[in-house]
């Protein structure tokens, strides 16, 4: 008879009205999966989002590192890893820049990242700033749209750049998502209670790692809704769930929180 897997009580995803300090808190300490706050965008605002996305540059990954088809605007810092495991720089700020020009010329009203911000700020008690090099600040908002889903995986700054990369140390890293539009089945992300460990290279599949690596691990999974806010630790294994029509957009940033109870955001 197999063995019945034990839980963790504290895993667990919750849905409330706002985000507040201690949903950040207890995702940081790893007392919590998931916390999500439905309509934490309203109906015109992703609609207004939605009609402004055909004016922005948007591009497919390549193939070669993400064979599932995922659409993106805006730089994400990982994508710009040398092979020495630095920041190609001059690559990334070029793309920067020009992430931002784009974004200001597509005019979005109201912004959602900006207001994504502003709100997580305000459940903290201060404003996130974005996080810098060299003084310089990051772009922070990028937009994905998820269809045919996207490989288990985990996102960690300290482990992709383990020499270092920000002015700001990070002691502990969050995802957030709002979906503008979403499919009507599928589309779902799971998060798993899996941190990276050595063992699992031996199931890595391009960007990411095959699902032997978490099948006897606690999971939670959450489907999107138009609107929703969503934050979770991003170092716990996570995947999204391919869906058979529609669009799954969202926007995304991670936030950092800092040894001095900073928070930061890049993406």
């Amino acid at each position: 008879m197999p063995r019945t897997m034990a839980l963790d009580p504290l895993f667990t995803a919750v849905n409330c009205e706002v985000f507040t300090d201690r949903h950040l808190t207890n995702l940081a300490a790893g007392t919590l999966a998931a916390v999500r706050v439905p309509d934490f965008l309203d109906t015109s605002t992703c609609r207004t989002a939605l009609a402004a996305l055909d004016r922005l540059p948007t591009a497919d990954y390549d193939p070669a590192r993400v064979p599932t088809p995922i659409l993106r605007f805006g730089p994400a810092l990982n994508d710009y890893r040398d092979e020495s495991g630095r920041l190609d720089a001059e690559r990334y700020w070029h793309d920067a820049e020009a992430a931002r020009a784009a974004w200001q010329r597509a005019g979005m009203r109201p912004d959602p990242i900006a207001v994504s911000m502003a709100r997580l700020g305000s459940a903290w008690g201060a404003a996130v700033a974005p996080a810098t090099i060299g003084g310089r600040a990051l772009f922070g908002g990028t937009l994905r749209e998820i269809n045919a889903g996207a490989l288990i995986h985990y996102d960690d700054i300290n482990r992709e750049f383990p020499a270092g990369l920000f002015d700001q140390g990070i002691v502990a890293q969050l995802a957030f998502n709002v979906w503008v539009t979403v499919p009507t089945a599928g589309g779902a992300t799971t998060v798993w209670r899996h941190r990276w460990e050595p063992a699992d290279e031996q199931h890595r599949q391009a960007y990411g790692y095959q699902p032997e690596t978490v099948q006897h691990c606690q999971r939670v999974s959450l489907a999107p809704e138009p609107g929703d806010g969503l934050l979770f630790n991003p170092a716990n294994f996570h995947a999204v769930e391919p869906n058979p029509t529609g669009r799954r957009i969202a926007f995304a940033f991670f936030l950092g929180l800092t040894p001095t109870g900073q928070l930061i955001a890049w993406s």
